[in-house]
């Protein structure tokens, strides 16, 4: 397979070249005076370092022509980066996922191209410049972390086109929050892949580590089991976090009840969830957690949801007036969905009966606030048109004094004193 080097490239890798090979001429010929001179016994000093000034000049100069040709390279790269940039853009504006993915490649890309240009025309210098084996193994690996940080970022592009295809912002967001949660998952599982690929290759360039990795597969079976059992916890929540994605038992902005806290799913991680109590607080559960325990989910298929208000009242209370007053109150609410309002007498005792109002309301948060807008207006309804039919103890007074419990006289006689 051949590769077409640009011209610059090609003039400045020959210019090396031929400088390098009338150089090396220019210091075989000191080189061989001085071996001369050596045979014949006068070899001094100075013609010795003569001799290695001259192959350190030409080194000079051979690096010199190098870096002038590096500065084309990056110079026409960073050019040719700035022309395809709003042609890559105007090319993919048709597609929000593409034009995710081009806006969160171009960084990642201007510094990818100089770099994959030094590459390539560092491959058309001689093996015998000194130094070029180091800075083609430098080039090499630089090229590895940038299209390491270009495929990040094509990944994230994705991740940030399917989101903005699917907003969670909308009323009935049940859909968007299901391919948002499967969409962040997936994509941080597979950056991390990326990374991982891309730190694997880097070890394989450098000899030192390939012997490591050798002897590391050598002793595979105890150090596997060893890491393995220190590691459990985490790779338990990467497949935690794998079941999740596929399952989705929870989806971002879900409502939660765990362990007696009301919140919202905040974030998902690759290892936990955090959860955004009520009152601004933050619950950190690890992603194992939802594949072992029991946990409430408010909107697994949908947001709306019952809420009771729970009432206290005297027998007397008319309970078809309280029902119809109910139904105003619900009425005229804004929070309150239309589809149930009922009220029932759900418990008596000897004193009082408990009367149930059961209503509706789109999502969790309205039906907190209706509940407590009729809390408090079936109360102040109850105080202005029914005040005796609060809860009241009722007892039974009488002004008949009771009768004087009857003298009894002792049958038997004291007994005598000792």
């Amino acid at each position: 397979m051949s590769i077409a080097i640009p011209g610059g490239v090609a003039s400045a890798a020959h210019a090396a070249s031929t400088a390098h090979a009338a150089s090396a001429a220019t210091a075989t010929s000191a080189a061989s005076a001085a071996a001369a001179a050596s045979a014949a016994g006068g070899v001094t000093p100075a013609i010795a370092w003569r001799s290695r000034l001259l192959l350190l000049d030409a080194d000079l100069v051979i690096w010199g022509q190098l870096l002038l040709g590096a500065v084309v390279i990056v110079a026409g790269a960073l050019l040719l980066h700035a022309i395809l940039r709003p042609i890559a853009l105007r090319l993919t504006r048709f597609s929000v996922p593409l034009t995710a993915v081009v806006q969160r490649c171009l960084s990642p890309t201007r510094w990818a191209m100089p770099i994959v240009g030094l590459l390539i025309a560092a491959q058309g210098v001689p093996d015998t410049v000194a130094g070029i084996d180091g800075a083609q193994h430098l080039l090499g690996v630089l090229t590895l972390v940038a299209l390491a940080a270009v495929g990040i970022g094509a990944i994230t592009g994705v991740a940030n086109g399917v989101a903005l295809m699917h907003p969670a912002d909308v009323e009935d967001n049940l859909a968007a929050r299901r391919i948002q949660t499967q969409t962040k998952v997936l994509a941080r599982i597979a950056k991390g892949a990326v990374m991982l690929t891309a730190l694997a290759f880097i070890l394989m360039t450098f000899p030192r580590a390939r012997q490591v990795g050798a002897s590391l597969l050598a002793s595979a079976g105890i150090a596997g089991l060893v890491f393995g059992l220190a590691a459990r916890s985490v790779f338990g929540n990467l497949l935690a976090g794998l079941q999740i994605a596929m399952a989705q038992p929870i989806r971002l902005d879900d409502v939660l009840i765990i362990q007696g806290e009301w919140g919202r799913v905040e974030e998902i991680t690759s290892t936990y969830v955090v959860l955004k109590i009520w009152d601004e607080r933050r619950l950190v559960i690890p992603l194992q957690w939802f594949i072992e325990n029991p946990f409430q989910n408010w909107t697994r298929t949908s947001a709306s949801i019952l809420g009771t208000v729970m009432l206290w009242v005297d027998f007397t209370l008319p309970v078809q007036e309280l029902r119809d007053k109910a139904l105003t109150m619900c009425k005229g609410s804004t929070h309150w969905d239309g589809r149930v309002c009922g009220v029932q007498v759900v418990e008596t005792t000897e004193r009082t009966m408990q009367i149930r109002v059961l209503v509706s309301a789109k999502d969790s948060g309205k039906a907190f606030d209706l509940r407590c807008e009729l809390r408090e207006g079936l109360i102040a309804w109850l105080q202005k048109t029914h005040p005796q039919s609060l809860p009241r103890v009722r007892a039974l007074v009488e002004d008949i004094a009771a009768p004087a419990a009857p003298v009894l006289k002792p049958s038997l006689p004291p007994s005598p004193a000792p």
